[in-house]
């Protein structure tokens, strides 16, 4: 790391090194001369003379990019392709006079904005997929495991923990869904010339059928079966905000997990891991925060911020071309995806080590069964006899004077006794107990969890299966 600059969080703390490695000026760079390449190869198929040997010696000379040149000459004509033009020419002399023939500067920029994207995409698919195989061991495992349900954060009826995790799950599917549609949507731009009209290859062919050929084989060479059909000089800017659309409704369901997370980590409920030299606080020292999750939630926000910028770009382009798109492509792709592929590592890491505490969840659900229990109570107390308008009103006082007794006066829930000691109801004090057993009152929950598993998770998965690794995903910092 560059200390005496600043140097993007994103790469230096969060992501990983193969995102970073996507992203790269060496990435980068040495796509727009592949794309160099395949245009020239496609040429000279169609009848350009252009030469093994220069293809030859394009071809070694795709990594070899001297940035000091390409730096110096930037600056002397205030254009990056040109400059890589004019730095590549230097490398291979015999291949200089055809090099970007034809081309415009958004045949290799565009081009190689939808490569990277592609093949980030999947990497991101990778990690999600390691996520919900993480989840649904999590959840299976705790299927059974009952616990207080809330709306609102509020107690409700019984659920368990690994029913909860399910709803994780099911917001991941979701995810990987839209994910997998955009990735089967991603098209090249191809090379279609300043205005889209490919009136420079018309010039070069003079032969519209060989001109027409001309993108189908510059994608098959970069491993793409799809091109826009048209386009101006640019492919349509709407495909930068779908594609960070889709990395923004995973920030939201990873976000949605680490508030969750921290909300019963407060609870004593659940727990992210926390190592054995991990230090919670500088001043606190019992303190075992929920970093990650915490992290999470930043991080996530700044994902949906960022999904801003392509939908403005989009939006505001101008006929065939401008150039206030350039700079803001530059910042909020990569940093959308160097961003989720942080949280990702993050969630794997959770996912994989969530620490369950069965005694304190027990305990939280005992001190309100109660009220849980108040509609199976009632049911009782109906099929004995009693009026359902009258027990109901009397169950809701009782409700009200058994919380009083615990929020305002610290003492233990007294509800049971308060409905055993009313003979209206009919009920003994050991019928009332044994309608609390909490097994009872959380329906199909765990059933639930099997079935989804089953159904849903498992087909997703095993279809995967060679993506997903079991490795650990390990969070830097």
């Amino acid at each position: 790391m560059e200390n005496n600059k600043y140097v993007t969080p994103l790469s230096g703390r969060y992501a990983s090194q193969e995102m970073n490695q996507l992203w790269s000026n060496d990435s980068k760079y040495s796509t727009w001369r592949k794309l160099w390449v395949a245009l020239a190869e496609t040429e000279k198929e169609l009848g350009i003379e252009i030469t093994d040997e220069q293809i030859k010696e394009m071809k070694e000379n795709i990594n070899n990019i001297d940035y000091d040149i390409v730096s110096q000459r930037e600056k002397e004509c205030r254009h990056d392709v040109m400059a890589h033009v004019y730095e590549f020419g230097l490398k291979c002399p015999n291949a200089k006079p055809i090099i970007h023939l034809g081309a415009t500067s958004c045949y290799v920029t565009d081009n190689t904005d939808v490569i990277l994207m592609t093949q980030a995409l999947q990497m991101v698919k990778e990690k999600l997929l390691i996520v919900m195989d993480h989840l649904k061991e999590f959840a299976f495992k705790n299927k059974a495991i009952t616990c207080l349900g809330y709306t609102h954060f509020q107690p409700a009826q019984l659920t368990t923990v690994g029913k909860r995790a399910t709803l994780w799950l099911q917001d991941l599917l979701e995810d990987l869904e839209e994910l997998e549609f955009v990735q089967s949507h991603m098209k090249l731009l191809g090379c279609k010339g300043t205005t889209g009209t490919q009136e420079s290859f018309m010039k070069l062919f003079k032969d519209e059928e060989k001109v027409k050929q001309i993108d189908g084989k510059i994608a098959k060479k970069m491993g793409f079966e799809k091109v826009y059909a048209v386009s101006g000089q640019t492919y349509t800017r709407k495909l930068d905000a779908r594609v960070l659309n889709v990395l923004s409704q995973i920030a939201q369901s990873c976000s949605k997990f680490a508030n969750d997370m921290r909300l019963l980590q407060h609870e004593k409920e659940l727990e992210e891991p926390f190592e054995k030299g991990q230090i919670g606080s500088s001043a606190m020292a019992y303190k075992r925060n929920p970093m990650r999750s915490e992290r999470i939630n930043s991080l996530a926000r700044h994902v949906l911020t960022l999904t801003i910028d392509p939908a403005i770009t989009a939006s505001t382009q101008w006929l065939e071309r401008t150039l206030d798109d350039s700079a803001n492509k530059r910042i909020c792709i990569p940093e959308a995806f160097l961003a989720v592929d942080s949280i990702l590592i993050l969630y794997a890491n959770i996912s994989k080590n969530i620490v369950v505490y069965p005694n304190v969840i027990k305990t939280n659900m005992m001190q309100e069964l109660p009220f849980m229990a108040t509609e199976e109570i009632l049911m009782n107390a109906v099929l004995k006899g009693g009026d359902r308008q009258e027990l109901h009103e009397k169950i809701r006082i009782y409700s009200m004077e058994a919380g009083k007794q615990v929020k305002e006066l610290g003492k233990p829930n007294d509800l049971v006794d308060r409905i055993a000691n009313d003979t209206t109801f009919g009920l003994t004090k050991e019928e009332i107990i044994q309608a609390l057993n909490p097994d009872h009152l959380c329906g199909r929950a765990s059933q639930q969890v099997e079935d989804f598993i089953e159904e849903n998770v498992k087909p997703i998965l095993e279809k995967n299966k060679n993506l997903i690794t079991s490795k650990e995903i390990e969070v830097k910092v």
